[in-house]
């Protein structure tokens, strides 16, 4: 089979660099090397010889990797280039050509395609918006998830904390999908590359430990605000690892060097959490500014407050598709959006957050002129 242009990723490579206000950015504002090191770390890096480092990564990296989830150890580690890279060897391990991978939509639609290329096709189920005693919130639709799965579902994917809604699933989400995969014996994949990104409250529980066919996938893009670095890594049981490593050998075979030894720095736990800290920092202090803009257009506009993530993904009440409108928003007032069709949902906009305060507020502004028109 042919694979599909992966619109989002083509639309983003064209254009995220050439306007003036990148709005469709979905983590924070990287660090810097002179945010990340200082003084005798700083020499040390710099002496690194540029070889080739541990293809799987390094004990050390492993092993503070292995932290980041109660219960791993080293062995349940591999390291690979970028959270991307690890989902297209996942779904390159495990799907064969006549299985269905069960898609949470809306989505990072990567999985999606990767599904009908590698296994016989993907089958999507749905986050809905609803109600609970928190408010409005993305919900999982449990009862269409039980509908996706079949006996042909080699996997589930889900993206949690979600992109592009923000959202994080429930405890009873949680069993939900466990609960559907158990019951077919299908592997679940669980994209988890924001968590540690929350406006509120703790770390998001990992799907870690609570399932035997697991695999979760992340990196330093997301959360930790890194994602030039290029370092991501699958958490697995060890006989799927050692599966992982083998794909891995014909692809890019090792990480970067440099990645590898800056990724050693940051996933120190103290560290961790200082980069974490700082990532829900600039989530806290940009919300406010998208939340003022998005109430200034009344019923234009439909947020829902995310609890994870600089992203936020809004319905809008226009005659006008969300690709032409993210089209007519970038020729009109060079600013870059994602529209809701690149998720998998229509009538939506996907605005990342996570960048200096006054370039966003001048950003929305210009998108505010466009909104104005097209009503």
């Amino acid at each position: 089979m042919r694979i599909e242009t992966f619109e989002m990723e083509r639309m983003q490579c064209l254009y995220e660099n050439e306007v003036e206000y990148n709005l469709s950015e979905s983590g924070v504002y990287p660090l810097s090397m002179e945010e990340l090191l200082e003084g005798e770390e700083l020499r040390s890096v710099l002496s690194v010889p540029l070889g080739y480092p541990y293809s799987n990564g390094s004990p050390a990296l492993r092993e503070r990797i292995a932290r980041f989830y109660p219960g791993a150890s080293p062995e349940h580690v591999t390291v690979m280039n970028g959270g991307s890279e690890v989902n297209h060897v996942v779904l390159w391990t495990l799907l064969e050509p006549g299985d269905r991978l069960a898609f949470m939509v809306p989505n990072y639609m990567q999985g999606w395609g990767l599904g009908r290329h590698f296994g016989a096709g993907s089958d999507a189920f749905r986050s809905r918006l609803g109600e609970d005693g928190s408010g409005r919130r993305w919900a999982l639709d449990v009862d269409e998830l039980r509908r996706a799965v079949t006996e042909r579902t080699k996997a589930i994917l889900v993206t949690n904390p979600n992109n592009p809604t923000g959202a994080v699933l429930t405890g009873e989400e949680m069993a939900g999908v466990i609960e559907a995969a158990g019951r077919v014996g299908a592997w679940i994949i669980a994209d988890e590359i924001y968590r540690g990104a929350e406006v509120d409250g703790e770390t998001t529980p990992t799907f870690w430990g609570r399932y035997d066919k697991l695999v979760v996938t992340s990196g330093l893009s997301k959360a930790f605000g890194l994602p030039g670095l290029r370092l991501g890594w699958a958490v697995a049981p060890p006989a799927l690892i050692e599966q992982l490593w083998i794909h891995h050998d014909y692809t890019t075979l090792t990480p970067s060097t440099l990645s590898e030894r800056l990724a050693s720095v940051v996933m120190e736990p103290a560290r961790r959490e200082d980069v974490l800290a700082r990532t829900r920092g600039i989530i806290r202090r940009n919300l406010p500014i998208l939340e003022e803009w998005a109430a200034g257009h009344g019923d234009l506009l439909d947020y829902v407050r995310p609890a994870a993530g600089a992203i936020a993904f809004l319905g809008y009440d226009l005659p006008i598709e969300s690709p032409a409108l993210v089209e007519r928003i970038r020729l009109e007032q060079s600013v870059l959006l994602v529209p809701g069709e690149q998720f998998g949902m229509g009538w939506q906009l996907r605005i990342g957050f996570g960048s200096d305060p006054d370039h966003l507020r001048k950003g929305l502004e210009r998108v505010s002129e466009t909104l104005r028109q097209a009503g």
